[in-house]
């Protein structure tokens, strides 16, 4: 399974070097949060404490406003939470809307789960104890509203199921999340840090949900799951409110900008978040094979030959070196 990010393939197929490349293959934010002082050597020395890890869940809680009654844990990121669920939630079939990030289906296919694909939620199997949506959707960016999300999950209840929400980039979509709207509904919910703060390097996610559920994945998780780093850097930038918003205004802002560089070089922004567009062309492995032979990294899908996903270059300069690259790609195509 291949994911964004990751320039050796493309640095072993088109030569250059990391610095000397622009990746525009992850939704991942450009602009990362201000580390705090990491210099003292306890900070690396000293193992990670329960009271650190309680000042980040405090933090995470608040943000993602998680209701009290929810449980919520923290691990190395959020695939680590993804490969405890097919572990921990009921014996079922599976159901997971598509097009979607592969980690899930992986995730559940390795514990002999393998998922059915849901083209609409709106439309559940009658057998699936199981469904899993991530909401906003990547690539697409297709949101799924909460109230609608809910009725799905009381779906499942009557059936002894669950529903898991991957909510990797709710940030950057006001209103999405549905963790503030839960009640009784056994609905688990998946956060990712490192997307939205741009420290996707420091690997640290949450899932909250009902405690019975939490407990279990808690359990299985080893000690010293989150390093103290990511524990000090973790809670530093969710207490930072006002970071967090000015950032959102910020990538708005960015996404409004690629929106328009894109559709002056003839692509087509059909779906995405303000963290990547997804766009249509008639070629999307010519433009992206174009575009790296210029050392500019993009992410394209075997299921979808025209799409091609783009990420926030992050400044005037980045831009402006994106639309001399397309144009030069379509004016050779």
């Amino acid at each position: 399974m291949q994911h964004g990010g990751d320039l050796s393939a493309a640095m072993e197929r088109f030569g250059g070097a990391p610095d000397g490349w622009l990746d525009l293959s992850t939704g991942i934010n450009p602009h990362a949060y201000p580390l705090p002082d990491l210099s003292s050597p306890d900070i690396w020395a000293r193992l990670p404490g329960q009271a650190e890890m309680d000042h980040l869940l405090t933090q995470a809680r608040q943000v993602y406003r998680v209701p009290d009654h929810l449980g919520l844990v923290a691990a190395g990121g959020t695939q680590a939470l993804i490969s405890l669920l097919p572990h921990v939630l009921p014996e079922g079939d599976v159901a997971l809307a598509v097009p979607t990030y592969p980690s899930h289906a992986h995730a559940w296919s390795r514990a002999g789960r393998t998922p059915s694909e849901l083209s609409s939620v709106y439309a559940l199997p009658a057998d699936a104890r199981i469904v899993i949506v991530v909401n906003p959707n990547n690539p697409d960016g297709r949101l799924v509203d909460v109230k609608s999300l809910l009725e799905i999950a009381r779906t499942l209840k009557d059936r002894g199921g669950y529903l898991v929400l991957d909510e990797a980039f709710a940030e950057v979509i006001p209103g999405s999340s549905i963790l503030p709207h839960i009640t009784d509904e056994p609905i688990v919910v998946l956060r990712s840090f490192g997307k939205f703060f741009g420290l996707a390097g420091l690997r640290l996610g949450f899932l909250a949900g009902p405690k019975e559920i939490t407990s279990q994945v808690s359990a299985n998780l080893d000690s010293w799951c989150v390093s103290g780093p990511a524990l000090l850097v973790g809670t530093a930038a969710l207490a930072d409110t006002a970071w967090q918003t000015s950032m959102a205004r910020q990538l708005s802002d960015e996404m409004a900008d690629l929106t328009i560089c894109l559709a002056e070089n003839m692509l087509t922004v059909f779906g995405g978040t303000p963290l990547y567009a997804l766009a249509a062309t008639r070629d999307a492995a010519g433009l992206h094979t174009a575009l790296a032979h210029q050392h500019i990294w993009t992410r394209i899908f075997d299921y979808a030959p025209t799409w091609i996903r783009i990420g926030l270059p992050g400044s005037k300069e980045n831009m402006e070196r994106l639309s001399t690259a397309l144009a030069q790609a379509l004016k050779a195509a």
